[in-house]
């Protein structure tokens, strides 16, 4: 099936793309990726380097090289492999390309590439390139590189490390040491600000060839072998590389457990490496597929999101945060934004609870930074980072785009003002507690933090005696072309849930740990008037009210008196396409026109809207959204679903679905390099169908008798979605239809489960099927 940009797909698990652009290659390089939570490899060429943007990033290997950003390490490209014809490279870039195709194995998490090339000499070479960034092992990469010729001929190949690789904010590595050892290529480097050792070791396994001439190479930053081969006609040489990689923040001695990997994997063999891998993404898919009939392209878009979310996340480790671009380049530092909690993290909430659980532990361990921070700004409790890495220190600059019209920098508040992301978090930790029903994980890890949040909102709000209110002012929300606001409804309405979640806490540790709770508020020193004043801040927190005559909940306090115009109108006002529209001078900062959904992203959260509130709000704010962030499509899609707008959450859904795949973004803004795998949509993707269209909401605490509860919904073109479900540790599988929505529990499912679908209630036992008519 064609899919847009010259895609296409055969059978929903696997995108292709026949023909090469080159204008194409930062888009084409992350779509294309392979990666595996640990690394993250370019979808390039085997022949490319750092002016084709390859690159193979790295966890846990922050660095700063310019004094300004702190980000994660590009390694040196274990794979890099350029074949030569008679003196000619080939290469794509020219005339001589007789067939071209790249293609990403979803389903394998395989990377392919074909190339039909015809050197000055009038010989032909096929080539076929497959690789893959190993699940078993986390820190192997492999590839099978098979190349044949139409005649007889001789053919050179240069495989080894290319260390000359792509920075964005520049060099982060010195000390390069070249190493050859049994029959074993490596890069020994060491970062300039942190001394973080990264190594590289490459092995090599040569099949259909034999007296292959071999010569090593040794260039400051590259170490390569030359290899000649002879070829007769029609005959097949396959090159088999395994590249292992390795931090010192691994291991104490990386190179060392590099080459062993290399070692081990060159004698089981790529095959036996690769069928490893491949099992291991059965497991994943088994829990994490959903599938849809009746719409191809959905399917296949809807599954490469789904693949981008599971190969971005550190799923090995509760130390490290999910970046926004992910692994797909050093854009936004490898760091985790707000994104991470509310939309990568709900997909594994409710498929694999304990990454989920690690994301929480990530942001637990990382208090000490939220509390400095916080201090740091004249606040106590937790402030936690806009853009956070590994220390949990502030990462986002205070100039973060520059003003393309004068060259000046832009002073953005994002990292003193965007005050939400802590509730944010505090929120997602009784998300998951609402889940999975894991009390001991709000005991140990969970309490503390939302009671250092709580703190923190105390400690940032203002009393208005005269209206006997509490307020928080100088604020930016979601919508970020509108900073410095007062009462930004999304930030009020989430301060005052965490507040109020706070105290029940509290609460519950009074009645069922004491003992922990009395040594938690010795240590982060709260007490008895603490929780008073959470009480009072949660009662008294300013909460925008509908207007009774419209429904409409002002954004923040004077939205409604700015300049109402359409998005494309304040487009029209741009001198420069790259032109920053927020604040303090952009064209949209003084009109109504938001970035994103703002309150549409608080009705996402709470459900306590009623739907005529919910859409009369749409019917508002979604033609002022000028949709400047991968993360609004997919609010608007979960809203329009709630409300029965289902021609437009399925508009939204593919918009937020193809950000990346059909290149709806842009790479540079504000003069920012922001290009890469905008992560928080491929998570949004999951949330966007069990959310959105299936209608999912929780009861607000586990103890409650509530149920879970199903308000479905399917695109007029969708016949059938089918997708795993788990709550409190137990597994369901839900089928929906135009009229039926069908849960099916686990037959080791421990406990019986409530759930609610179109107001038909039902107790589902293990082994158990529950059968919903839906109007």
């Amino acid at each position: 099936m064609g899919l847009k940009n010259d895609l296409s797909t055969e059978t929903g698990w696997e995108i292709a793309k026949n023909n090469f652009e080159e204008d194409q290659l930062i888009t084409t390089g992350s779509n294309f990726m392979i990666g595996n939570g640990y690394l993250g490899y370019r979808g390039t060429l085997a022949e490319w380097g750092a002016d084709e943007y390859v690159g193979c990033i790295v966890t846990d290997t922050y660095d700063m090289a310019d004094g300004k950003w702190r980000e994660l390490c590009n390694a040196p490209n274990g794979l890099f492999t350029k074949l030569v014809v008679e003196g000619e490279e080939m290469s794509v870039f020219d005339s001589k390309v007789l067939n071209y195709q790249q293609k990403i194995d979803l389903k394998n998490a395989v990377y392919n590439r074909e190339t039909t090339w015809q050197a000055e000499s009038g010989v032909t070479v096929d080539l076929a390139v497959e690789k893959f960034a190993s699940y078993d092992n986390l820190h192997l990469i492999a590839m099978d590189y098979k190349f044949s010729v139409d005649e007889k001929t001789e053919i050179k190949v240069v495989t080894g490390i290319d260390g000359e690789v792509w920075d964005l904010n520049g060099k982060h590595f010195k000390d390069y040491r070249l190493l050859e050892e049994d029959n074993l290529l490596a890069i020994e480097t060491t970062t300039g600000e942190q001394e973080i050792n990264v190594d590289v070791v490459e092995g090599l396994n040569i099949l259909g060839a034999e007296d292959v001439e071999e010569k090593i190479e040794k260039k400051e930053e590259e170490i390569y072998r030359h290899l000649t081969f002879e070829l007769e006609a029609d005959s097949e040489v396959v090159l088999r590389k395994v590249a292992g990689i390795y931090s010192s923040n691994d291991v104490d001695n990386p190179l060392e457990a590099a080459k062993s990997d290399v070692e081990e994997g060159l004698e089981i063999g790529y095959s036996h490496l690769k069928e490893n891998h491949i099992n291991c993404w059965d497991e994943l898919w088994s829990v994490s597929d959903i599938k849809i009939e009746g719409d191809l392209e959905a399917q296949t878009v809807l599954r490469f999101n789904l693949y981008h979310n599971i190969i971005c996340t550190p799923a090995h480790s509760d130390e490290l945060p999910i970046g926004a671009r992910g692994l797909s380049c050093q854009a936004y530092q490898g760091a985790a934004f707000w994104d991470q909690e509310i939309f990568n993290m709900p997909m594994f909430l409710y498929t694999q609870p304990e990454i989920a659980k690690n994301i929480l532990t990530y942001r637990y361990k990382n208090l000490d930074g939220a509390r400095n921070k916080a201090r740091q700004l004249g606040y106590y409790g937790a402030y936690y980072p806009w853009i956070s890495g590994k220390s949990g220190e502030e990462l986002c600059p205070d100039f973060f785009f520059e003003n393309v019209l004068t060259g000046r920098k832009i002073r953005n508040h994002f990292n003193d003002w965007q005050i939400h992301v802590s509730p944010d978090i505090a929120y997602a930790v009784w998300h998951y507690y609402q889940a999975t029903d894991d009390w001991e994980f709000i005991e140990d890890f969970g309490a503390e933090i939302v009671f250092e949040v709580a703190q923190f909102l105390v400690s940032h709000a203002y009393f208005k005696k005269d209206k006997n209110r509490y307020e928080i002012v100088k604020v930016v929300g979601p919508d970020e072309y509108h900073e410095n606001v007062d009462n930004n409804a999304f930030t009020n309405y989430q301060a005052q849930y965490v507040l109020d979640k706070a105290v029940d806490i509290y609460n519950k540790l009074e009645e069922t740990a004491p003992e922990k709770l009395s040594d938690l508020s010795e240590r982060i020193d709260i007490d008895e008037s603490d929780l008073e004043m959470w009480e009072e801040m949660a009662e008294l927190m300013y909460l925008p009210e509908p207007d009774e005559d419209t429904l409409l909940i002002e954004q923040f306090e004077g939205y409604f008196d700015l300049e109402d115009v359409t998005p494309e109108e304040v487009e029209e006002r741009l001198q420069d396409p790259h032109e920053y529209l927020g604040w303090p001078v952009g064209v949209a900062t003084r009109t109504q026109v938001t970035k994103q959904a703002d309150l549409l992203q608080l009705f996402c959260m709470q459900n306590r809207f009623s739907e005529e509130v919910m859409r009369a709000n749409y019917d508002y704010y979604e033609p002022r959204c000028e949709h400047g962030s991968s993360l609004s499509p997919s609010a608007h899609s979960i809203i329009a679903g709630k409300i029965g707008y289902l021609d437009d959450a399925y508009d939204y859904f593919m918009e937020s679905c193809t950000v990346d795949l059909y290149n709806r973004s842009k790479a540079i803004h504000g003069g920012t390099f922001i290009g890469g795998i905008h992560t928080a949509a491929c998570g949004a993707a999951w949330k966007m169908i069990v959310q959105g269209f299936a209608g999912l909401e929780l009861p607000e605490t586990p103890e409650d008798n509530e149920v879970v509860s199903f308000t479905p919904g399917l695109p007029e073109k969708w016949e059938k979605v089918k997708f795993n479900f788990c709550y409190r540790y137990n597994e369901f599988e839900i089928t929906m239809t135009e009229d039926e929505f069908i849960i099916k529990a686990a037959a080791d499912n421990d406990e019986e489960a409530g759930f609610k679908v179109a107001g038909e209630k039902k107790a589902i036992s293990s082994g158990e099927k529950a059968q919903f008519k839906v109007e």
